[in-house]
């Protein structure tokens, strides 16, 4: 037993190899993955605890998030400074391979750097949240989550876009949902020439007043836009609470039925385009007869 013991122990104690003035035995490179894997296992549970436990006090979302990231980048510097005193290897062993790592990120990852900045200005300053609805460019969608590289969207057609961090620090992006849920809305309707006006106005108004989901305070509004080439045009302007392009669409199509039923039940005509054809008298016109079976029994007879 003696005697194994030894020869376990010198195994342990046997050099593998040296990097500058510090030499590793066997069993510190048996030691440190062992140690490695318990670790990351005690640390992943934990994780999951925090997660859990924030979630059920009903912390934000975005506020879970950062925690996360937090948690995840103090757990890799923990797991690195252990490893290196494990393995009694000084820092200043990596000089050579940081300079070089360096000058590669220079060079190779400044796009990738980038992005995992501006992800962890997102995170902090929160000028993007999770649940925020966005408009970048000529897409629109929800923030579903804000990762080390890029912020995942799903577009209200239902596809899923990544979309790189930086993007969305340098460049315009328009966030419905940044302060409130108060969104701004209007419906365009136009009647025909010679029809009441002020009676217009009204029931333009009481559909917008019968509508659940508007706003009475800041109140709708009625305005009588414009003298049109085929119609007399009035903006319905409202208030709604809405998260998404969706929501909105939703009461301006509620409106539209709204409006057409009551404007049927007063006789009021939407109007529709029409156009004036002149014909020129300065040469005599000629006209034509085509007739059908008329036309066959006058030839007959």
């Amino acid at each position: 037993m003696n005697f194994s013991l030894k020869q376990l122990t010198a195994f342990l104690d046997q050099a593998v190899f040296t990097l500058g003035d510090t030499t590793l035995t066997m069993g510190q490179l048996i030691l440190t993955p062992t140690l490695l894997v318990i670790g990351l296992l005690i640390a992943r549970w934990l994780g999951k605890k925090l997660t859990a436990r924030m979630t059920e006090k009903g912390s934000n979302p975005d506020v879970v998030h950062l925690v996360q990231r937090i948690y995840f980048v103090v757990v890799l510097l923990i797991f690195f400074f252990t490893i290196l005193e494990l393995l009694n290897v000084p820092l200043t062993s990596f000089a050579f391979i940081s300079g070089a790592i360096a000058i590669g990120i220079g060079f190779g990852a400044q796009n990738i750097i980038n992005n995992f900045i501006s992800g962890w200005i997102l995170l902090w300053e929160r000028p993007i949240r999770i649940g925020d609805f966005l408009e970048v460019g000529e897409t629109r969608g929800t923030v579903e989550s804000i990762n080390t590289r890029s912020t995942r969207i799903r577009r209200v057609d239902g596809v899923h876009m990544l979309v790189p961090n930086s993007h969305l620090l340098e460049n315009t992006v328009v966030n419905w949902t940044l302060i409130d849920r108060l969104a701004r809305s209007e419906v365009r309707v136009g009647v025909a020439y010679g029809s009441p006006v002020e009676q217009v106005r009204e029931l333009i108004q009481r559909a917008a007043d019968e509508h659940p989901e508007v706003l009475k305070t800041p109140e709708p509004m009625v305005w009588f836009e414009d003298f049109g080439d085929s119609a007399l045009v009035f903006d319905l302007v409202f208030w709604a609470q809405s998260d998404n392009e969706r929501g909105l669409r939703a009461v301006r199509s509620d409106l539209r039925f709204r409006i057409d039923a009551l404007f049927r039940e007063h006789d009021i005509v939407i109007s529709f385009p029409q156009r004036d054809v002149h014909l020129s008298s300065l040469s005599p016109l000629q006209v034509k007869m085509v007739g059908g079976h008329g036309d066959e029994n006058n030839d007959h007879g």
